[in-house]
Formats: C-alpha cells, sequence, structure tokens
C-alpha cells in the first residue's frame, strides 16, 4: 500500500512523464512539417547526454507515428492533401 504522500508524488511523477511525452511528440511533429530538429551537441559534450536527446525525440516519434496510425484506422478522422 502506498502512503498518501507516495500516491501524490507517483502522480506528479506521472503528469511529468506525460508532459515530457507530449512536448517529444511536438518536437517530432516540427521535425515533420518543417525539417527542424534539436541539436543535441549544442546542449552537452557528453555522448551519454546526447544518447539520451536522441532517444528522447525517438520516443516522439514513435508516439507520432502511433497517433497517426490510430487516426488513419479511425472513422473520425479522413485525410485531406
Amino acid at each position: 500500500m502506498v502512503p498518501w504522500f507516495g500516491r501524490a508524488a507517483l502522480g506528479r511523477l506521472t503528469h511529468w512523464a506525460f508532459d515530457a511525452v507530449l512536448i517529444s511528440a511536438f518536437l517530432a511533429g516540427v521535425k515533420r512539417s518543417t525539417g527542424l530538429t534539436i541539436r543535441p551537441d549544442s546542449f552537452s559534450d557528453s555522448p551519454n547526454m546526447k544518447k539520451w536527446i536522441e532517444n528522447y525525440l525517438w520516443v516522439g516519434d514513435v508516439v507520432l507515428d502511433q497517433s497517426v496510425a490510430l487516426m488513419s484506422s479511425s472513422g473520425y478522422f479522413e485525410r485531406k492533401r
């Protein structure tokens, strides 16, 4: 059983994680529509940090791909070009 203060911390952590994924998906959308992307080497010279940023942006690409696939298979959305 998680104490009440543990549940609050878990809720806050979940909220931050969800926000991070939304921002990553937004950045993936910007990359797809404009070609602009974040340069990982502009934040740090550390190879670990660069890899972390690349993985973070990859999560956004995956979320965007899955969202588009889900919307494409739904009858509520139509593709207009």
